[in-house]
Formats: structure tokens, C-alpha cells, sequence
């Protein structure tokens, strides 16, 4: 018999088909157009299980890296048609430059902005009618040591940066890789107990990572009532709130709990 389970966080649900309000069920069925997700289950990025390794309180230690270059032209589309394989990864390299990824860090700590991700840009407005109009690409990325949204427009004709947009208190959709990541200091905090307790009612294992979930991330601002006050520059900060689902299993209510990316603390609302 299908059966709802209340103990640590108040609310395992068991059977994708039971309607139970104000459960993450539901929640789950009617997630948000910004909530990144990755509902097939594969949240096997093995690099957010390291996150926070070889770091101190406070102090995040910075991996060496390179900037690759632009790689070749490859497939390419016309027109408005949807931006090819190819030229995503072609403008996303030429896009992060080396000045850009030395000053920058992503979710993990590590040197280098967040990707977020690639679409196609509209055209100029002197371009609307024109024929053969250059195609154009914005690449978003997000810098964790300053917390900012930093878009660049890339003319994918010339391979150029045509404009370099940098804006705070932008808080976009999260990559996976961030939600995966978000997951991980959930696990890792003491704020996770119930979550791992609950994983275990669930299926008689210790959840030991975010490989073990599928999860999906929204973002989370505080408001002028928001407790504890650690979560106050949410909005300014990159907070993520999280819904949990067991592989296969049931859905588990995280949503009193919001990581914060930017200071990799998590709290539970008050």
C-alpha cells in the first residue's frame, strides 16, 4: 500500500500519483518556468561532490586553469534558425575570454565565471527588415566573486564581442550545475539531516550525494520579514531553493531550506 511518510521534514511522498496539497508532489508537477531541473535523473557531475575541498572558512581556494581557443566554425545555421551545436561552443569560447576567466569564479570556487547559458540575440532594430542581417549570440555567465550577471553578444560572422553587459541583483534560471552543486552543501550541512534522514525512510540507504536525486533549483529572495538574517541578501545573492525527488522514488519537501551559492551557507527559513 502506497503510504505517506511524516518524520524528519514532515512530508515523504511515496507514488508519483498521489495528490497531496502543499507537498513537494505538487510542487513538483508545477514547477516554475525558472526552475532548472533535471528530471531524467542525471546528475552525475561528479566535480560538484568535490566542492569545498581544499578550502578554509571563509576562503576559497582558486584551481588553475587556461582558456581554450575559439574552436572551428563547424555546422552553421541562417537566418533565425536556432543556434547549431557548433556555434554555441564556438561563441561560448570566444565569449570568456582570458581576462574574464582570471578574474572570476563559478559555483564550484573554482577560477572561471558560471556558464549559464547561450541563445540566439535579436537583431538590431535597423536590422529588422534587412536581408542577411548578421547572426548574433548572447552568452550569459554568472561571476560568484562579485556576484554579478555578467551577458556578452557575440557577431557570429566576425567572431567578435560586439557588447559586454554587467548587471547585480539579476538572478536568472540556474544551470545544472549549480543546482547539482546547491545539492551538495544541502547534503554536506547539518541543516541536511532531515533530508538525509528522510532519503533513508525512503529507501533504506544513506544519501551520500546529489547523484542519488533528481533535483530542481528556483531562486530564492529575501524579503524585508525573512529569517534567519543570514539569508537576507538573497536576491542580491545567489540562493537557491530546492525540490528533491528520490531516483525513482518519492518527492521529499526541502523547501523551508535555501543554500546560498554565493557564501555556500545554507539555512532553514524561520
Amino acid at each position: 500500500m502506497r503510504k505517506i511518510v511524516r518524520r524528519h521534514l514532515g512530508k515523504v511522498v511515496a507514488g508519483a500519483g498521489i495528490a497531496v496539497a502543499g507537498t513537494a508532489v505538487m510542487v513538483g508537477i508545477t514547477l516554475p518556468g525558472s526552475v532548472s531541473a533535471d528530471e531524467a535523473g542525471n546528475t552525475g557531475q561528479q566535480a560538484a561532490q568535490q566542492a569545498g575541498q581544499g578550502q578554509a572558512e571563509g576562503q576559497a581556494a582558486v584551481q588553475p586553469g587556461v582558456v581554450e581557443e575559439a574552436p572551428a566554425e563547424g555546422d552553421k545555421g541562417t537566418g533565425v534558425d536556432p543556434l547549431t551545436d557548433d556555434e554555441m561552443k564556438r561563441v561560448e569560447k570566444i565569449a570568456l575570454n582570458r581576462s574574464l576567466f582570471n578574474s572570476s569564479e563559478n559555483a564550484e570556487g573554482e577560477r572561471g565565471p558560471e556558464r549559464l547559458n547561450v541563445e540566439l540575440a535579436e537583431p538590431n532594430e535597423d536590422e529588422l527588415d534587412a536581408t542577411g542581417a548578421p547572426r548574433r549570440a548572447d552568452v550569459r555567465f554568472y561571476d560568484y566573486k562579485d556576484d554579478t550577471l555578467v551577458t556578452k553578444t557575440v557577431n557570429l560572422e566576425t567572431g567578435k564581442v560586439e557588447t559586454t553587459d554587467t548587471q547585480r541583483g539579476v538572478q536568472p534560471p540556474f544551470s545544472r550545475t549549480e543546482t547539482v552543486e546547491a545539492a551538495q552543501l544541502l547534503i554536506s550541512s547539518p541543516v541536511g539531516a532531515g533530508l538525509k534522514a528522510d532519503f533513508k525512510d525512503a529507501t533504506g540507504k544513506e544519501l551520500t550525494s546529489p547523484d542519488q536525486l533528481v533535483v530542481a533549483g528556483m531562486v530564492f529572495r529575501a524579503d524585508a520579514g525573512t529569517k534567519p538574517d543570514t539569508l537576507a541578501k538573497c536576491g542580491q545573492e545567489r540562493c537557491v531553493r530546492l525540490f528533491t525527488k528520490v531516483k525513482n522514488g518519492p518527492w521529499i519537501d526541502t523547501r523551508d531550506l535555501i543554500i546560498d551559492l554565493s557564501t555556500r551557507k545554507v539555512a532553514k527559513l524561520g
